[in-house]
């Protein structure tokens, strides 16, 4: 038993199938003068059948619905069938996507197009607490009268109290008046800003606050030198230097103990560094280094990863891995053991991507000193790190943890000592408990550190000596107040953040709010849509029915808000359907219209008693007329042909020869086109008679009175209103005598053209061989210096490899003006005579005419330096 087949059982009919039948129906219909039911069925294709497989809605089947709407998983670009996260973005930014996810959470720092710098130094000043509190504890009078401190407090206070995940660094990096698209060093910025807050400060009148720079960050070092023959010091090594940060080198360095070990060595002065000694009244040997007085609270570490190259006169990064550890221990570098507090924790890195000096990114890795939770600062964007600077088990290149390392219990100085010779990485890890029991602590390893901050650990003195950086509790107080979840602000800033913050609320609200409208009315329409289409189809041709324009049906199932239901563009003269709005239209059942009308409104309502009968015979008529005119076209094609071959040399009518070429090659249609106007346009003069055959684009053919008359009717069919009409040449009608004297006085001038054209080449030619050319009497003529005329000889005779080393010459207005005199503009030498030979004007010989030239002051004669050139030739 053989397979059924199935291929082309839901094989789209081609359009012209569907034209041929209509057609015939038509001829039969205009041949009868008959219209059955059948009939309109078949014309109106009411027949076929309601179409379930197509992927786009086919214009010939009235009952196909497809492709209105996509698949269920389908979705299109614009539109109600957008995807939903596209319709969604449409809405705007989310605002509820800015806020921070809980209070503990930071805030990032907007970046305005090269202030990275700026901003991960201003997080590593937010996140210290007691920097933060002395700045929230400063004067209201204050800050009015100086507006840097006044935006960085309300910048603090928004990061400290604001709900947006991202805060606005605008109006801070304004006021400092800072170049938004130029990279600058993070270390200068804090430099320069610590300098100019230690200004701004000091005329506050809270006493703590008024020094919370100095005393958070500012240590002293002296610089000693020792004689080495009498051992005293220096009467400049008793003087203390302050500091913000110590500078330290990183090349060829592999850890913070190694550079610590460089900035503090001792450096030997002998020879031509020899160092006078008061004490010894001579020139001696001496040593010199650098001594470690007191240490701040928040000790920075500025990483010197930009070297000088004198050979390029550049500069260049460093990118050498260099470790530090997690606590550091600083007792024995100090020169005094004074400050007997001197453990340090790791609290912020600061660190600077990229391999040049001038570019790259900065970021920055700070530790919560409340939960000792790290963090990574990059602008807008903070991330939780865990508690590790470069998060557990990190396996970031540019930063990571090296190793885990146990601090032993410090009991005396000998087992600092002991310790010290014992760890290579001295001075770091030292951490010491109560119960002597050794603790592990961290060391880290980066390419890309560029400054480490380090906090005193508050145990003991030292936390008396960290709180007494903060501001008293009386001023704090009267300074701060509560604000929410465990918050305090400076008073006078509480209700400009709750301002704020409401307003973020608010615009969450309104945001998700328009959100829930907006998707409803999408999922609405869409029901609507889906639901309308599956009652559309009509299921006989008994049913009764409406027709509806496609094109409206299409902006319903497309648009969110469609428009009213319109049927007047498929609606003939006779306010019913044509047959020529079939492909038009679609066949809708009762009940989906009847949900349509109500709701969109619009019409007219049009039934399937609503066939145009008059339109359909029209039509007919015009298939019938369509077919006679086909059949007449092709046979004036064939005396076209015969004509353009010149076999009509008796014709009674001339029209354009290349018209009547572009006619035969066109398309035959079923009427007349615009192209078929104007036959004899280009053969018809601007005085409307017929233009000399001689003339541009006049040629013209002559054909038969039958073909004639076609293409006479063609033309007054397309333009029938045109006042002019169709101009008519006849075998017999005369050239324009107008016309044609202004084309014989054209041929003149251009004979005339070429015979000057002929006589420049003839004298060009001449000149290029060295040839004197004729003059002639009455005639303009020009000078030029023969050594110029040399140039431009071998200028355009140079042939081959040689013509690309010949020097073109210059300019002739340049030349010519170096043979006039500046003073009265008249010639320096003067011109060759002129001699009469024969009839004809020549010029002298080079060799008895003399002239004179300027040359280093003095005037020189020279031979023929002039030469007669006439106007045509230059």
């Amino acid at each position: 038993m053989s397979r059924p087949t199935t291929r082309s059982k839901n094989k789209r009919h081609k359009q012209e199938d569907n034209a041929d039948i209509s057609s015939d129906l038509l001829r039969k219909i205009h041949s009868s003068g008959a219209i059955t039911k059948d009939d309109i069925n078949q014309l109106y294709m009411i027949w076929k059948p309601n179409c379930q497989g197509c992927r786009l809605n086919t214009k010939d089947n009235p009952n196909c619905f497809c492709g209105l709407i996509p698949p269920p998983t389908g979705s299109r670009k614009v539109g109600l069938w957008q995807k939903i996260s596209e319709i969604v973005q449409a809405l705007g930014s989310d605002p509820s996507k800015d806020q921070r996810t809980s209070p503990d959470f930071p805030a990032g720092l907007t970046n305005l197009g090269a202030t990275c710098y700026a901003n991960s130094i201003l997080q590593c000043l937010y996140m210290n607490k007691c920097f933060r509190e002395g700045i929230f504890s400063v004067e209201s009078d204050v800050l009015k009268q100086n507006p840097v401190l006044d935006q960085l407090v309300r910048l603090f206070a928004l990061l400290h109290a604001s709900k947006m995940a991202y805060v606005d660094s605008f109006p801070f990096i304004k006021t400092l008046e800072l170049d938004n698209g130029v990279q600058q060093d993070s270390h200068e910025f804090l430099t320069l800003l610590l300098s100019l807050l230690e200004h701004c400060l000091s005329h506050s009148k809270v006493s703590k606050a008024k020094t919370i720079v100095q005393d958070l960050f500012r240590g002293s070092v002296s610089h000693v030198t020792t004689c080495s023959q009498c051992g005293k010091d220096s009467d400049a090594s008793s003087k203390m230097e302050d500091f913000y940060e110590l500078e330290l080198n990183v090349l060829g360095l592999k850890s913070l103990d190694e550079s610590l070990n460089d900035y503090l060595s001792v450096e030997e002065l002998h020879g031509d560094n020899q160092y006078f000694c008061e004490s010894c009244k001579s020139r001696v040997n001496a040593t010199r280094s650098i001594k470690l007085r007191t240490l701040p609270p928040v000790l920075n570490f500025q990483l010197k990863r930009c070297v000088f190259l004198p050979k390029t006169t550049t500069k260049k990064k460093i990118t050498s891995a260099l470790s530090f550890p997690g606590v550091l221990d600083m007792r024995e570098r100090l020169a005094e053991s004074s400050q007997s507090e001197s453990i340090y924790d790791l609290s912020a890195v600061l660190i600077h991507k990229g391999t040049a000096v001038n570019s790259g990114h900065y970021i920055a890795h700070i530790k919560d000193e409340n939960t000792g939770q790290w963090w990574e600062f990059d602008d807008e964007h903070v991330s939780k790190l865990g508690h590790h600077p470069f998060a557990e088990k990190s396996s970031n290149t540019y930063s990571k943890s090296v190793k885990t390392e146990l601090a032993v219990p410090l009991g005396s100085k000998e087992e600092v000592n002991a310790t010290a010779e014992a760890n290579p990485t001295n001075g770091v890890l030292q951490q010491s408990t109560e119960s002597g029991v050794r603790c592990p602590t961290d060391v880290f390893s980066s390419n890309d550190a560029y400054m480490l901050m380090y906090n005193l650990r508050c145990t003991g003195k030292a936390a008396n000596r960290v709180t007494s950086c903060i501001v008293n509790g009386k001023e704090v107080e009267s300074n701060m107040v509560p604000f929410q979840d465990g918050l305090f602000l400076p008073l006078h800033l509480c209700d400009e953040i709750s301002s704020l913050n409401e307003s973020h609320v608010i615009a969450c609200q309104e945001y998700e709010s328009k959100k829930e409208v907006e998707l409803g009315c999408i999922n609405n329409r869409r029901q609507e849509v889906r639901s309308i289409l599956s009652e559309a189809p009509v299921h006989s041709l008994e049913e009764p029915f409406c027709w509806i324009s496609t094109d409206w049906l299409r902006q319903w199932a497309d648009k969110v808000s469609p428009p009213i239901l319109d049927n007047s563009q498929i609606q003939c003269l006779h306010g019913k359907v044509p047959i020529s709005k079939v492909t038009s239209i679609k066949r809708l059942s009762m009940k989906a219209w009847d949900k349509l009308s109500s709701k969109y409104g619009g019409g007219p309502k049009l039934t399937n008693e609503d066939i145009c009968m008059d339109c359909l015979i029209a039509g007919a008529r015009n298939v019938v007329c369509a077919d006679s005119y086909r059949d007449r076209r092709i046979s004036m094609k064939e005396i076209a042909l015969s004509a353009l071959s010149g076999n009509y040399p008796n014709g009674a009518y001339v029209v354009s020869r290349t018209w009547l070429q572009q006619w035969v090659k066109r398309k035959i249609l079923d009427a007349p086109s615009e192209a078929d106007a104007e036959p004899t346009a280009s053969i018809k003069c601007s005085h409307g008679q017929l233009l000399p055959e001689q003339a541009a684009g006049a040629k013209r053919v002559l054909i038969p009175e039958d073909l004639w008359l076609f293409i006479y009717e063609d033309a007054f069919t397309v333009k029938p209103d045109d006042p002019t009409g169709v101009p008519t040449f006849p075998s017999d009608s005369r050239q324009c005598s107008l016309c044609s004297e202004e084309l014989s006085e054209v041929a003149v001038m251009e004979d005339s053209i070429r015979g000057v054209k002929l006589k420049q080449r003839q004298n060009h030619e001449r000149l290029a061989v060295g040839k004197f050319i004729p003059l002639s009497l009455n005639c303009k003529y020009y000078l030029v210096p023969t050594s110029w005329l040399s140039k431009w000889r071998n200028y355009i005779n140079a042939s081959g490899k040689s013509a690309s080393f010949v020097e073109k010459p210059e300019n002739l207005d340049g030349v010519i003006n170096l043979l006039r005199c500046e003073k009265h503009s008249r010639l320096l030498e003067r011109p060759p005579d002129l001699i009469c030979k024969r009839g004809t004007v020549q010029q002298k010989s080079a060799r008895t005419t003399g002239n004179f030239s300027v040359k280093s002051g003095k005037v020189v004669r020279h031979v023929a330096s002039l030469l007669w050139l006439s106007q045509v030739v230059v």
